[in-house]
């Protein structure tokens, strides 16, 4: 039995007493893993800890040293202090932050964010971000093939962002991954999208999916464009993959659907943070783009 099989009971002695703690970081370490994309076994692979070990420390069980905590945060790219959950707690000056925002709405903590970030600067205009439109969501919703049609029928430049990447790179995405890791690649994103931002006031992008696992990235994106999250279910992601020759999902994992339907969970409450949305399930391409089309221009024509 693989640990991705392991369930929560199977994890837990008789009678053990669970720790508010550990199971708080556990469940981090959950989101985090999904949010990235990576299943139990590559992050236990990467951590080069035991996938039970791993399990373990997701059910909120066993005893965790500090060296396994470090071991795994550095596989998930994230520090150990946002593993832990204390970022907010480094400072007088968080602790009034996350004090006076703690338990505010997500629509509010949403206007902090831009309201902050033109403060310090990192964001661009509401003229300037309007006529970038930036396609956001899983491989297989749609993202080439209806922004393709949607910068024809704007007249604007359509860029696919993970094309940008391998031509900064010099190589194709998955060899930037095997051959320099996983930071390597958010630096080529970044750069990517940078320039992106800076040669063209009108374009329709179209996003890698994971590029909502970079905060700074992502919150890049936001500040400089309008995005648009094209949903689907997680069958119609699999099937549209595979209907495109694209059988390696399926092939790499006997429970492919399962950490789909992970991921998709995992990055949903950050491509929720975009300024529209358009689901396609249950639509044709031309249905999909009509629903795409008309919800742009409706909010184009809203900004002027």
């Amino acid at each position: 039995m693989s640990s991705e099989e392991l369930t929560e009971t199977s994890l837990q002695a008789p009678g053990q007493k669970r720790s508010p703690f550990l199971e708080s970081l556990g469940e981090r370490v959950r989101n985090l893993r999904s949010r990235k994309g990576m299943t139990r076994r590559a992050v236990a692979l990467a951590a080069e800890v035991s996938e039970r070990h791993l399990a373990n420390l997701e059910y909120g069980t066993g005893n965790v040293s500090v060296l396994v905590l470090l071991q795994v945060a550095q596989a998930l790219q994230c520090s150990l202090a946002e593993l832990l959950g204390d970022v907010t707690t480094s400072s007088p000056e968080w602790l009034l932050i996350r004090e006076l925002l703690g338990k505010r709405s997500e629509a509010d903590l949403r206007r902090a964010r831009l309201q902050i970030s033109e403060m310090l600067g990192e964001g661009g205009t509401a003229m300037e971000r309007q006529n970038r439109i930036a396609l956001v969501g899983l491989r297989g919703a749609g993202k080439t093939a209806l922004g393709q049609r949607l910068a024809d029928d704007l007249g604007f430049p359509f860029i696919e962002l993970s094309r940008e990447i391998e031509q900064f790179a010099g190589c194709q995405i998955s060899e930037i991954h095997n051959l320099y890791g996983a930071n390597a690649y958010r630096r080529y994103e970044r750069r990517a999208l940078e320039e992106a931002i800076q040669i063209y006031p009108e374009v329709v992008i179209a996003t890698p999916g994971g590029l909502v696992s970079d905060s700074a990235n992502f919150n890049l994106l936001l500040s400089h464009c309008t995005t648009v999250w094209l949903q689907a279910d997680a069958a119609d992601h699999m099937s549209r993959v595979a209907a495109q020759g694209d059988m390696r999902p399926m092939a790499a994992s006997r429970e492919a659907m399962e950490d789909l339907k992970r991921i998709l969970e995992g990055r949903s409450a950050f491509y929720s943070k975009a300024d529209l949305a358009i689901n396609t399930s249950t639509r044709t391409e031309d249905q999909a783009f009509a629903a795409l089309r008309a919800t742009v221009r409706q909010h184009l024509a809203l900004q002027v």
